[in-house]
């Protein structure tokens, strides 16, 4: 068996997903506020959330990394994901996140996204990891600013308009 490592920020225990998060990440994943800007923009049932717990926990597997879990350290509530996206057409690795609603406008997305990619770049000889971002999600952007992500393009990601911010490995 695979272990998925378990990282710790301040606030967050970034750790592997597990099936009693489904109750939790199939709420978050049925509210249209939050899937707005996540994938194809459209909620997702229970039975879609559980399949894409499993194709996110496959690809640890074939890929060495993937995304996690969060949990919030204080309560030990499911927080959201992030992590290192790679599905099998993807163009490159992507460093994604997505949080439930209570945990917004906390910096919480901003902590998890820095503690994958540092933790990515130590242990991964990627050149680069990007992030896909639609173009009305402000949140968002906001993040990939504070990570010191640069902008370097705009793409169609899954049928919608998508820009490229890049995140380069340290020197």
């Amino acid at each position: 068996m695979f272990a998925i490592p378990r990282l710790q920020t301040d606030r967050l225990v970034l750790r592997a997903l597990r099936a009693d998060d489904l109750d939790a990440y199939a709420a978050m994943q049925s509210d249209p506020e939050v899937m707005r800007h996540l994938g194809l923009g459209v909620v997702r049932s229970r039975e879609e959330t559980w399949i894409a717990m499993a194709q996110m926990l496959g690809q640890w597997q074939l890929r060495g990394y993937g995304i996690f879990a969060l949990e919030d350290r204080a309560s030990g509530r499911f927080a959201g994901r992030a992590g290192i996206l790679h599905p099998y057409a993807w163009p490159e690795p992507e460093l994604a996140y997505g949080l439930d609603r209570p945990f917004w406008g906390q910096g919480l997305a901003t902590e998890a996204a820095r503690a994958i990619r540092d933790w990515a770049f130590a242990s991964f000889p990627l050149p680069r990891l990007i992030s896909y971002v639609r173009p009305a999600n402000a949140g968002s952007i906001g993040v990939l600013r504070k990570l010191g992500a640069r902008r370097v393009g705009e793409e169609t990601m899954l049928g919608a308009p998508a820009e490229i911010w890049e995140h380069s490995r340290p020197d």
